[in-house]
């Protein structure tokens, strides 16, 4: 009797001792403690009810993960979703201000036009150009340290007349000095004997394009004393003999040590087809 007694007091004793709070706190790290090595220690059992168990813990680990952290990432894929709509906005506005001015500078281009179109029948100018073109292969490639012509097989059975311009795509390439049955001869802007009236914009600027033998550069004659030509400025066919159509460019202003030369925008060595106009 006095056995049973004592060990109810003990029961007692422990259980007054686990009531209180800092012993709740410590029993509660040692249950975790303890938690903790039997699930890592379930690792070691590999079949049976363990391992159903330890699947069964591990699906309600992951799934619960994956409840747990889907608000915050639904969170951040909207975060960069606003910011993506924010930088197209941003972006729009952008291309809206480029397209006002596109559209200003497409209506300035209409009206010069039409401005255009007033006045040459004020002073009942003729346009005497065509815009027609016929498309020719390059059979032969003469080449010389000055000269530089082309043989194409197109002649005047195709309507190709003498002194016309030849382009490559919308470029300068040269004229047709010799006209045959089924060929023709074309003579480079760049060969030694071509001479070409030329404009050169902005400014309005007229000149004569030089060939110097050279297939990558010709000079530029009677330029005016006084002139701002800068380098960069655009060179065209001025159109003023009157055979060779006006507005073909050429090339690109170059200057070197104060001498203003002519860079062209075609690339001689590799023409193939070339357009002649009619």
């Amino acid at each position: 009797m006095a056995a049973e007694s004592g060990r109810d007091d003990f029961i007692i004793a422990i259980r007054s001792a686990f009531l209180k709070k800092g012993t709740r706190q410590n029993f509660s790290l040692f249950t975790l403690l303890i938690i903790s090595i039997l699930v890592l220690s379930l690792e070691y059992f590999k079949s049976g009810p363990i391992n159903k168990f330890r699947s069964i813990t591990k699906d309600l680990i992951f799934k619960g993960s994956f409840l747990v952290s889907a608000p915050f990432v639904y969170v951040k894929d909207q975060y960069y979703l606003l910011q993506d709509h924010l930088n197209m906005y941003e972006e729009f506005q952008i291309l809206r201000v480029k397209n006002f001015e596109v559209e200003k500078i497409k209506n300035e281009i209409d009206f010069y036009k039409s401005e255009n179109i007033r006045l040459k029948k004020l002073i009942d100018e003729r346009n005497i150009y065509s815009e027609d073109y016929l498309l020719a292969k390059v059979l032969l490639d003469q080449q010389s340290p000055f000269l530089k012509s082309m043989i194409i097989n197109k002649g005047y059975k195709h309507g190709i007349k003498l002194g016309v311009a030849v382009k490559d795509q919308s470029y300068f390439v040269g004229k047709i000095i010799n006209v045959n049955l089924l060929t023709s001869r074309i003579l480079l802007a760049s060969d030694l004997n071509s001479k070409i009236p030329v404009v050169i914009e902005p400014g309005g600027v007229n000149a004569i394009l030089s060939g110097n033998g050279n297939n990558s550069f010709a000079d530029l004659e009677f330029l005016p004393k006084m002139n701002e030509i800068k380098e960069g400025s655009i060179v065209y066919t001025s159109g003023v003999d009157g055979i060779i159509s006006p507005a073909i460019p050429v090339g690109k202003v170059k200057i070197d040590d104060g001498i203003r030369y002519v860079d062209f925008f075609v690339n001689y060595s590799q023409l193939k087809f070339i357009r002649v106009n009619n």
